[in-house]
C-alpha cells in the first residue's frame, strides 16, 4: 500500500512538471501567432496606404476598410478577415491617427517570454516585458523619406492587394 501510494506521489510530481513544460510551450505558440497576425495587420495597413489613389495617401478608417476597400470599381482585399489577439482571444486594441487607423496592439498585460531575438520587423519589441508594448504599426514616410517598414510600391518585398472575387 505503501508503494501504491509512493508511486501515485511521484506520478504527480511528474505529472505538475509536464503541465508546466506544455503551458510554457503554449504561451511560445500563442506568442508566434501573436507575431504573425500583428505583422499581417501592419502590411495590410501599409498596403491600403500604398494602393490608395492619387498623391494623398491615407489610412483605413477601420478595419472593414481593410478587408474590403471599396475606393475600387472591384473592391481589394488588404486583409482576409479580423483576426482576434491570439492571447486575449478579444478584439485587437486600435492604435489610432486622429481617426485613422495606423496599427493594432494586444490588450493583455501578461508578460512575455521573448524578450529578444525578433525579426527585423519586430525588432523595436527588444526588452518589452509584456504584450500591450508590441506595437504592430505601420508608420507612413514623412515628406519624401521612408519611415520605419515602409515600403513602396516599387519596393521588392511590396506585394500589391488582391481583389476580391478575381485576380490580381
Amino acid at each position: 500500500m505503501l508503494a501504491l501510494l509512493l508511486t501515485l506521489a511521484l506520478m504527480a510530481v511528474a505529472l505538475m512538471g509536464a503541465v508546466e513544460v506544455w503551458s510554457l510551450e503554449r504561451q511560445r505558440e500563442t506568442e508566434a501567432e501573436l507575431l504573425y497576425v500583428g505583422d499581417q495587420y501592419r502590411l495590410a495597413i501599409e498596403h491600403y496606404y500604398y494602393a490608395t489613389p492619387g498623391a494623398g495617401k491615407t489610412l483605413p478608417n477601420s478595419i472593414d476598410d481593410l478587408i474590403e476597400d471599396q475606393r475600387f470599381p472591384v473592391p481589394v482585399r488588404h486583409l482576409r478577415r479580423a483576426y482576434a489577439d491570439p492571447v486575449t482571444g478579444a478584439a485587437f486594441d486600435l492604435l489610432r491617427n486622429g481617426e485613422q487607423i495606423s496599427g493594432v496592439v494586444s490588450s493583455s498585460t501578461k508578460s512575455t517570454i521573448k524578450r529578444s531575438g525578433f525579426s527585423h520587423a519586430d525588432s523595436a519589441f527588444e526588452g518589452f516585458e509584456t504584450y500591450n508594448q508590441w506595437r504592430f504599426l505601420f508608420s507612413p514616410p514623412v515628406s519624401g523619406r521612408a519611415g520605419r517598414r515602409s515600403q513602396s510600391p516599387q519596393s521588392p518585398s511590396f506585394r500589391p492587394p488582391v481583389a476580391i472575387g478575381g485576380k490580381s
